[in-house]
């Protein structure tokens, strides 16, 4: 099933249905790994954050549930996630070395690419209980999947678009107050908050497009452009922690200061282009947006009316000699 919710449907059963699609997704990724164990977590990873991002829709009417589920399924993949970022370090060095703005900051980069290529090759052969923590994670899904038969929710459409505006309301209001952090101190914490918020706004956006496909395309079409530029920022900011904690892992002093200036650079500018990106996502109000959420959600939710049958043309009243007549 797509990521998305169908408003004509039973809401109950449509968040059952998304849920079960993205974990079925993972399980048959975990078990089967059709491009090799790593890109296998990777791509399970992905669909345990729409999950989740699915649950906070119905964290107002299912507590517990979405309390005790979110848990699980935020556990299961920090139990993957060794690999996965250590090669995501090999890819920002590469991606960095894009910008480079000499051919020694190039030289430097390169240098990092290869020792952390390395440091990745290290941990993988390392992990050698990671089948073992895939297929737990597998049976963590089947777990999940089953959990699902107790969520039941009123399904009234009134109440659905209420339960939707609070919570839509509520994300763009940490959405907002992070853009506030980020502008008042240069944080990694805050930029990362800023970019849980694009994340989950994105994926909301998937989830309701049925209610106003074009708009809900286009803002989320913006919205992703955000999440990757955060995305790039905050790989960075795990970088430059990396950088301080190892130094000698990049060579001699003049190496590491090159790596650091590239990483700066580019950070800073990333950091300004998601800002402005930022104020664009997020232009319209809180309490304005989660209020059309809500009308939106009413009116696509809403039965159509029966098509009326078409009216026969009536029968001309005069011969075709007389209709000639009249025509001149």
């Amino acid at each position: 099933m797509p990521y998305r919710l169908r408003p004509r449907k039973s809401f109950t059963a449509e968040i059952r249905s998304v849920a079960e699609s993205q974990l079925s997704h993972a399980i048959h990724l975990l078990e089967e790994q059709p491009d090799g164990p790593h890109k296998a977590v990777h791509e399970a990873r992905k669909r345990f954050k729409r999950v989740r991002a699915l649950y906070r829709l119905i964290q107002l009417d299912a507590k517990d549930f979405r309390a005790r589920e979110n848990a699980r399924i935020r556990d299961m993949a920090q139990t993957l996630s060794a690999v996965r970022d250590a090669t995501a370090l090999v890819e920002t060095v590469d991606y960095l070395a894009s910008y480079a703005g000499s051919r020694e900051e190039f030289a430097a980069l390169s240098v990092a690419s290869k020792a952390l290529t390395e440091r990745r090759d290290r941990i993988a052969s390392e992990e050698h209980d990671l089948p073992a923590r895939m297929s737990a994670a597998a049976d963590a899904c089947h777990e999940a999947t089953a959990a699902l038969g107790e969520l039941n929710l009123d399904d009234g459409p009134h109440k659905t678009a209420k339960r939707l505006a609070k919570v839509w309301k509520k994300q763009r209001l940490q959405a907002l107050s992070a853009l506030a952090g980020c502008e008042e101190h240069a944080d990694s914490e805050v930029f990362h908050e800023l970019r849980k918020s694009g994340q989950i706004y994105w994926m909301h956006l998937s989830l309701l497009r049925d209610i106003w496909p074009s708009a809900m395309r286009a803002k989320q079409a913006e919205a992703k452009l955000l999440v990757e530029l955060l995305g790039h920022e905050h790989d960075l900011s795990v970088l430059t922690g990396l950088v301080d904690e190892n130094p000698n892992l990049f060579g001699a002093g003049d190496t590491l200061a090159l790596i650091l200036g590239a990483i700066i650079t580019r950070q800073q500018t990333l950091r300004i282009e998601a800002l402005d990106k930022a104020h664009e996502v997020f232009a319209d109000g809180a309490d304005n947006e989660a209020d059309l959420i809500a009308v939106l959600w009413k009116r696509a939710s809403a039965i159509p009316r029966k098509k009326r049958k078409p009216i026969k043309a009536a029968k001309p009243q005069f011969e075709p000699d007389e209709e000639q007549a009249l025509i001149g």
